[in-house]
């Protein structure tokens, strides 16, 4: 039997998770915007908000979807699984009471110490500025001003980084933000490990490592993520043994702490000289690293979604052994001032051998135009980091003009700069 399969969300992340499953199941896809590569692999589209949950749930019942994937933080935020599961629609995505390990911030910590979850940091939370100022003044050592919800990877600032502490003190007092949470700085090598989790199950995936700032050398602001990379194994090669192994020990505890959790539990880790502590939890699939972690996963992702709805086992996972390197195409300005509205030309044949995933583009009377976020992706596959750079690279030639991209990721200097670092600190 096939099964029938909605997806929410017209992002590279939601273009990454069609390609992975578009062969094995009858598609379905809802979003806002018009993604061109998930129009081409599905069976239908409807323009739906992503946050409208009972517009979802309907067009869900409407095409008989016997699964649903939900891609964007929003729509869990929204309640857009808690919609679907009420209309007998299987959602591969927490509620929106579990996505607040997402969603919410202070909640994250909160629930880490509570269930004694490995890997948190020092952290306070403030609903008033001024007190939050006044802990920035007392606090000995540099702090991570983080809002308590959802700022698309752009609202945190790190004193000591990308902030003094005036500033970070003139950014919360210029803010709008209820609540923020002050963390202790974390120093060391960022990476995230990706899980699949259902019926107490949990099934990891290869660690990748996001490149947040904007420039080249790691300059200038954070974005969603400008590219990312993984190995040929499970870890990256600035990790040591046991690095991995210990960052799905904290993965494990919280799916302890919450056994009804259901879809992919993401944890962005610091390698620190101390072991991986928690960056973050996201509730949903990373974007870029969806696109370095589905393509080379060999075990059907539909055969996951089956396992989650039908109360079984989740299967083990298989992966190709193949490095990947992601490389995304922004709009000139971005993110501080994207070019929206900006027609582009994207020549999919010049992207070779690499896989090109469409992200925030709107396609209208087959014409390409940008949004206010990064517009497309290429991954390179490889037998090594370096061969999987040298195919994204090539592939670059698709990206034609007014976008923007880091040529740095995944090539040899900046990887043997994260492993000097990681040996820096810990000798």
């Amino acid at each position: 039997m096939t099964e029938t399969v909605l997806l929410v969300g017209g992002g590279g992340r939601e273009h990454a998770i069609a390609r992975a499953v578009a062969d094995d199941c009858a598609l379905y896809a809802c979003a806002s915007v018009r993604n061109p590569g998930i129009r081409r692999l599905a069976d239908g589209f409807e323009a739906i908000n992503e946050t409208d949950a009972e517009a979802v749930a309907d067009y869900a019942t409407e095409v008989g979807a016997d699964l649903a994937v939900i891609g964007p933080e929003s729509a869990l935020e929204a309640g857009v699984a808690d919609a679907l599961d009420d209309a007998g629609v299987y959602a591969f995505g927490p509620r929106a009471e579990e996505a607040r390990l997402e969603t919410d911030k202070a909640y994250q910590r909160e629930f880490m110490e509570e269930h004694a979850v490995p890997g948190c940091p020092d952290y306070a939370v403030f609903d008033d500025v001024e007190a939050a100022c006044e802990y920035i003044d007392d606090y000995d050592g540099d702090l991570a001003v983080k809002p308590a919800g959802l700022t698309g990877g752009k609202g945190v600032k790190v004193i000591g980084d990308q902030v003094t502490a005036e500033e970070a003190k003139e950014y919360l007092r210029d803010s709008e933000y209820d609540r923020v949470v002050l963390e202790e700085r974390l120093v060391g090598e960022e990476f995230t490990i990706q899980a699949f989790v259902a019926n107490g199950d949990v099934r990891t995936t290869p660690a990748v490592q996001d490149h947040k700032r904007a420039y080249e050398g790691d300059e200038g602001p954070n974005t969603g993520g400008m590219g990312s990379y993984s190995d040929t194994g499970l870890s990256l090669p600035f990790m040591a043994e046991g690095d991995y192994e210990a960052a799905v020990d904290v993965l494990d505890a919280v799916v302890g702490a919450l056994p009804d959790y259901k879809g992919v539990l993401y944890g962005q880790f610091m390698l620190t000289d101390d072991g991986p502590k928690v960056v973050e939890f996201n509730a949903r699939f990373g974007d870029p690293e969806a696109m370095n972690t589905l393509p080379v996963l060999d075990t059907p992702f539909v055969d996951v979604l089956a396992a989650a709805r039908d109360g079984e086992s989740l299967p083990e996972l298989s992966f190709s052994g193949e490095a990947t390197v992601c490389k995304y195409a922004v709009p000139d300005g971005y993110p501080t001032d994207p070019d929206a509205g900006a027609e582009i030309a994207v020549d999919e044949e010049s992207a070779g051998d690499a896989l090109l995933y469409y992200a925030s583009v709107d396609e209208r009377d087959g014409r390409l135009y940008t949004t206010t976020s990064r517009a497309f992706a290429v991954v390179g596959r490889g037998d090594s980091i370096a061969a999987a750079e040298a195919q994204a690279e090539d592939a670059l030639a698709a990206a034609g003009d007014r976008v923007r991209i880091r040529h740095d990721i995944g090539k040899a200097d900046l990887v043997r700069r994260r492993i000097d670092h990681m040996d820096d600190l810990r000798s």
